[in-house]
């Protein structure tokens, strides 16, 4: 309707002039502040009906921000515009048509925001010190950003992107909150650092700027300084403390001095000392630690001469935890004695007395008057004690004082200790009559100690008395007054009381009221006769006026005296003013009113009680009134207004008091009522000057605001309102409708027409001016009305989806273990529709580990925040269980009215940092080590260890390194070693490896085995390590054994893999050889040896076969036996150490010349033993061979060597000739050093070869030939199974040490 409006107007007008005057249909435009130079910025637009050609123009004071193109109304930006300086302003605009005037107008331009302002800072700089105590979460400083954009571009959130020092390790240390408050979120220590700096980072909440999505931010710095506090107690120096004195020392007399000083050396606190102990004769200066004699010292009565003196060192202030930093120490001081005791006195009796207790000077006993002589004063305990010893203990003792001659003391003489008596020596002297109590002084005499021989004991003793004497009241009769209405227990007399000179029980005095019925109205205090109200009720004036009592005073011996009381009671003020009448008072509004109170008072005339005064008590309307305060006057001061009144009635109600001069004074009140009528004096009045309502477009019938006015008028006829709309340009497209709201008050609700739909998009003016008109309706005042103003928006619908943006969704970076806290990222949303509001929503958690899923492990890591917030809200983030965290989220409109409220599903991945948090584990080390050193070269792999590290990277990279070496030798000593052992690390699959090898030449001639210690460091900090301890069991060169060939040494050497294997398959160990090499000189045997081969023959487990052990091994398999000696095996032979020199065999030659005669008579004695030794071989080895026949295998007893040694606990079997240590089953091997020279031969290592028809193959055993031809033992040892019994000892078919 309104554009129909405007296009009849410009014909009404042509029919009148015939050509019409353009016209702009335009108030204001919109422009942003980002607009370019030269940029298009809007048009002019007219409207001209006769549709002559239009020429465009700007004026004003701010036209020079554009330039018109004339033909068309482009207006283009000239100058750059500012919002932030210039929001709003107005230029005139011109249009003309060739025909009639130019036509001007005002149009204002509003400077739309762009986000161009980036955060500033205030208050800089950001300066703070913070103790080094101050507890986490809490806040440290508050930094504050502003951005003059507005919307989000002006909200500001902060963060920390650095620390320095360190931002790796204390970037966890502080975060932010959004209202830019810093917290502390750990615990600060001086000691690791004394700075903090903090970069911190602002940033809006972005905008557009030039058409794109800008985030503005700005950072600056945050210094901090740790305060260091004090958290370490002082220490004594010098300790331990020890010094003496004497026990006569003089008050004063210095022990000692103690120091101490505060550990915190940045501190350095004031330190004071005291003295901790109870009741110790020392005192300590505070400030300088010097003990010094501050009571007089006893030894006597000291428990030990040594004094144990505990001291304290307290600093001046509390340490950082709140308590008292100090220390303590112990000082010894022995007290010397001295003779320096004289005889005291004790309250007590033997023998339970307590000498260690001070001495008491004064005692208290008591007997009858006239008690008969010699009779002992009772309730006295005196003891009299020295504590010198010996001949310094005797005292005597006598009575001083001005009662002495009445009594005697008993004993005269004490030594050491002693009960004390007194005696009654003049009876007629101990009389009541003359003093109740009597006093003497009993001297105790030390004659040995001159300078201070005595001590005193002042003993009273008090004296009993009899009954003789009646209570006597010093007075007759008593006046006594007490007002009427008396509350109970007013006292009407404080005391009064009556004498008796009896003493004790016979003395004490109760009193006592007569006649009874008195008691009712009044009481006495039994002790000290008060008398007082005992029931104020009953106490009248106007009642009675006078009572009569007597008093009576009874004695412990029941003699009793009486006095009389005469009570008057006085007139009290109770009687209160009575108001004549009740006042209700009608006037008209705008009169006035004038009221008389009446009052009487019952009180006696002329009275103070009955003299009245009348004041108005503040109230609502006590300004509105006065009262004549002698009279009872009242009246208005002013004309009365209804509408000043607030009551629906009109009513006033004043409450005057009337009040009587008495003590205390009493009053009444009463309240006057003065009803005032109504007149239609007011014209209606809105609430507001102007109104401002919305409504969304397309929405008929639909409430648009509510307008409220009132009429100040007190009657409903005459505040009655009427609302209506003034015609005007749209106001036909609204209705309004009048509504009661309470009195006087009414409201207007505005709604659109239901036949009325406007559509946003086809306004021109998004707003409607309207006027609405209160009328009062009152008959007398019909017409009165006033008028405001409406403006109503129309609103668009919110109808499209939100959308997030891309560059908010890329990957997001978080470290592991907690070191990142609170806000990690945060998502950013558009939405195209004018106003809305936008949250976002997680829809699933995905975790992954690599390619593969790792569960639910990190469903509670993050949370999204409805703001795009997320946070980290777990601090068990790991990486090693799932390094990329998924996120499918959804961004949702909540003012969506219609269409689709949510964008599509979004995926938002967080990939998990890796920190260095675990610790290289070594894997388990499942075999035994052996080295033998004569053959170890330097680079020799001896032994491995292996090694993991959860992390990743460089983090998880293992390099190792020999932390020591100690040799454990056979006797249990440990010797250290230096780069003896070397380790080379080399990667592996998910492990790495350490291999060890010989670093420098090994010492042969040690026994036992080496400890290496193994450390594994990983490769970033913080660096973690742990270490592993391998035993390398080291085959010393008593092991090399020396086998003898009959071949040359070229053809040893060709057969050398035969012969190893040979060897290996006799003895199930390791063949190291050592050198193969010509024999020169050989001895005289069964064969011409021409060359030597020295091996070790080592087990996995580090034990090592000897040549007796060997030479078992290969006589226990014949097969082997044979081929060795098919081989050109001769002899087995021990090894070779050292090789003599020449020198020392022409040593060996000179020195057997000089012992040739001596060699001459031992070979004579030697015949005869070496005949009885002969024969005690041979019968060794019948009874071994007696035993061998008879032995089971299945008895043999397994049991592990020592390792390192081929040494066997009593209860294992030796592994290698698999015979058992039974005590029962002594083969008597061993019984002198020859028996265990061979075990080959009787007379030495020569392996005899068996001819091929002295033994069957395939019975798998030898056939032993003629008797002569082999000894008895090898015999033996050769009828034994070698395929079950040869090889079955366990212990060497594990790794297990």
């Amino acid at each position: 309707m309104a554009s129909c409006s405007l296009v009849l107007l410009p014909f009404l007008l042509a029919a009148v002039s015939g050509n019409t005057a353009p016209f702009f249909n335009m108030t204001f435009v919109y422009v942003p502040e980002d607009l370019e130079l030269g940029q298009y910025a809007f048009q002019l637009k007219a409207i001209d009906i006769d549709g002559d050609q239009l020429t465009y123009s700007i004026s004003g004071p701010e036209a020079f921000y554009f330039s018109v193109e004339p033909q068309t109304g482009n207006v283009t930006l000239r100058n750059s515009l500012d919002r932030e300086f210039l929001a709003k302003f107005t230029i005139t605009v011109g249009v003309f048509d060739g025909m009639n005037q130019a036509v001007s107008r005002k149009l204002t331009v509003i400077v739309e925001d762009r986000n161009d302002n980036a955060p500033v800072f205030r208050h800089l700089p950001y300066e703070a010190s913070i103790p080094e105590n101050t507890k986490p979460n809490s806040v440290i400083y508050t930094v504050f950003a502003n951005d003059s954009d507005t919307g989000n571009a002006s909200k500001v959130s902060y963060s920390i992107e650095e620390v320095i020092p360190d931002s790796t390790k204390n970037l966890w240390l502080f975060y932010i909150l959004p209202n830019g408050n810093v917290v502390l979120n750990g615990s600060l220590d001086y000691a690791k650092n004394t700075f903090y700096q903090l970069k911190i980072l602002a940033k809006d909440g972005g905008g557009m700027l030039h058409n794109m999505l800008t985030f503005q931010q700005s950072s600056t710095y945050l210094s901090l300084t740790v305060v260091d506090l004090p958290n370490l107690d002082p220490r004594f120096l010098n300790e331990p403390y020890s010094s003496s004195v004497p026990e006569n020392c003089a008050l004063g007399t210095t022990v000692l001095t103690v120091t101490a000083v505060d550990r915190d050396t940045a501190v350095n606190d004031k330190i004071s000392y005291s003295i901790t102990n109870a009741s110790v004769p020392f005192a300590i200066s505070a400030t300088t630690g010097t003990i010094t004699v501050s009571g007089p010292l006893d030894h006597e009565q000291l428990p030990s001469e040594e004094v144990l003196l505990e001291v304290t060192a307290r600093e001046k202030n509390l340490d950082i935890h709140g308590n008292v930093a100090q220390a303590s120490t112990l000082v010894a001081v022995m007290v010397t004695d001295v003779n320096d005791n004289k005889p005291q006195f004790y309250r007590c009796s033997l023998p339970s007395c307590n000498f260690s207790t001070s001495a008491q000077n004064n005692f208290r006993g008591n007997i009858i008057e006239h008690s008969s002589s010699r009779l002992p004063v009772s309730n006295l305990s005196i003891v009299a004690h020295d504590p010198d010893k010996g001949i310094n203990s005797n005292y005597e003792l006598y009575l001083q004082g001005p009662n002495a001659s009445a009594f005697t003391v008993s004993p005269t003489k004490i030594v050491g200790t002693g009960q004390v008596q007194l005696l009654v020596q003049d009876p007629s002297s101990v009389d009541y009559e003359i003093s109740h109590t009597m006093m003497v002084q009993i001297i105790a005499n030390d004659t040995g100690n001159p300078k201070d021989c005595c001590s005193t004991a002042t003993v009273t003793i008090d004296l009993t008395d009899s009954n003789d004497h009646i209570p006597e009241f010093p007075q007759s009769t008593y006046n006594l007054r007490v007002m009427e209405n008396s509350p109970a227990g007013t006292i009407i007399s404080p005391n009064i009381t009556a004498y008796d000179p009896d003493s004790g029980v016979l003395g004490q005095i109760t009193y006592e009221l007569l006649p009874e019925s008195i008691r009712k109205i009044f009481t006495v205090n039994a002790t000290t006769g008060a008398v007082l109200v005992q029931n104020g009720s009953l106490l009248d004036r106007e009642t009675r006026s006078i009572y009569y009592a007597n008093l009576q005073a009874k004695d412990g011996g029941n003699l009793v005296g009486t006095t009389v009381l005469e009570i008057t009671v006085l007139d009290d003020n109770d009687m209160a003013p009575i108001i004549a009448g009740s006042y209700f008072i009608s006037v008209e509004e705008g009169q006035n009113v004038t009221t008389q109170i009446q009052a009487i008072d019952n009180d006696e005339p002329g009275n103070r009680n009955s003299k009245l005064g009348f004041k108005i008590l503040p109230g609502p309307f006590s300004n509105n009134f006065t009262i004549n305060a002698t009279t009872g006057e009242m009246q208005s001061k002013e004309p009365l207004d209804r509408e000043a009144l607030e009551d629906d009635r009109g009513q006033m109600v004043v409450t005057v008091e009337v009040y009587d001069h008495g003590m205390p004074q009493l009053s009444t009140l009463v309240n006057i009522t003065i009803t005032v009528g109504d007149m239609n004096d007011n014209t209606p009045m809105f609430l507001n000057q102007s109104y401002e309502f919305s409504v969304f477009e397309d929405s008929p019938g639909s409430f648009v605001g509510e307008v409220e006015a009132t009429d100040a008028d007190q009657m409903e006829i005459n505040s009655r309102i009427s609302f209506l709309l003034q015609r005007g340009s749209g106001s036909s497209n609204f209705l309004i409708r009048s509504f009661h709201l309470g009195p006087g008050y009414y409201g207007g609700q505005l709604s659109m027409d239901p036949d009325t739909s406007l559509d946003y998009d086809n306004l021109q003016q998004k707003f409607f001016s309207l006027v609405v008109l209160a009328e009062n309706t009152a008959a007398n005042n019909m017409g009165d009305t006033a008028s405001v103003s409406v403006v109503v928006h129309i609103l668009d619908v919110n109808d499209e989806p939100p959308t997030i943006l891309p560059i908010s969704l890329q990957d997001v970076h978080v470290s592991e273990n907690g070191t990142q806290e609170g806000l990690v990222h945060t998502l950013v949303a558009s939405d195209p529709d004018t106003a809305h509001r936008l949250v976002f929503e997680e829809l699933a958690v995905t975790c992954f580990k690599g390619a593969r899923s790792a569960g639910e492990v990190c469903w509670d890591w993050f949370v999204l925040a409805p703001n795009g917030s997320v946070l980290v809200n777990s601090s068990d983030i790991d990486y090693e269980l799932c390094d990329r965290v998924v996120l499918t989220l959804r961004a949702e409109d909540l003012y969506t009215k219609k269409g689709n409220r949510y964008s599509q599903n979004e995926t938002l991945t967080i990939l998990i940092t890796d920190v260095n948090d675990n610790t290289p584990l070594f894997l388990p080390i499942l075999e035994t080590f052996v080295v033998v050193p004569e053959i170890s070269p330097v680079d020799l792999q001896v032994a491995t260890v292996k090694a993991t590290d959860a992390d990743s990277g460089q983090r998880g990279t293992i390099t190792f390194s020999i932390v020591r070496v100690v040799l454990i030798e056979d006797n249990g000593v440990s010797r250290p070693f230096e780069n003896l052992f070397k380790v080379v690390t080399t990667p592996e699959q998910d492990s790495y490896v350490g291999s060890i090898q010989v670093a420098s030449n090994l010492d042969g001639s040690l026994k036992g085995q080496y400890q290496v210690t193994v450390e594994a460091r990983d490769g970033e900090a913080p660096v973690h390590t742990a270490q592993t301890m391998l035993n390398i069991f080291a085959v010393d060169q008593s092991y090399r054994v020396r086998l003898q060939f009959v071949t040359t040494v070229d053809e040893v050497q060709s057969n050398a893999e035969n012969i190893k294997v040979a060897l290996t398959t006799a003895t199930k160990a390791g063949v190291y050889v050592v050198a193969i090499q010509s024999m020169e000189d050989t001895r005289a045997s069964q064969a011409e040896v021409k060359s030597v081969m020295e091996a070790y023959f080592v087990y996995s487990n580090g034990t090592a076969l000897d040549v007796n052990q060997l030479s078992v091994l290969i006589q226990s398999d014949p097969l082997v036996l044979a081929e060795l000696v098919n081989l050109g095996l001769a002899i087995i032979g021990p090894g070779e150490v050292a090789k003599p020199t020449r020198e020392t065999e022409l040593i060996g030659i000179i020195a057997g010349l000089v012992a040739f005669l001596l060699v001459f008579i031992v070979i004579m004695i030697l015949v005869l033993a070496l005949t009885t030794r002969s024969y005690k071989r041979k019968l060794s080895a019948m009874k071994a061979l007696k035993e061998a026949t008879t032995f089971s295998p299945a008895t043999v007893q397994p049991g592990a060597g020592i390792p390192g040694t081929n040494q066997y606990n009593a209860e294992g079997a030796n592994p290698m000739l698999n015979i058992s240590l039974d005590p029962s089953h002594d083969l008597g091997f061993h019984d002198d050093s020859t028996s265990v020279a061979s075990m080959n031969s009787l007379d030495e290592n020569t392996v005899n070869a068996p001819r091929d028809d002295n033994f069957n193959a395939k019975q798998g055993k030898e056939q032993p030939t003629d008797p002569t031809d082999e000894e008895v033992l090898v015999a033996a040892l050769n009828l034994k199974e070698p395929s079950k019994t040869a090889y079955s000892n366990q212990t060497f078919n594990t790794t297990d040490l």
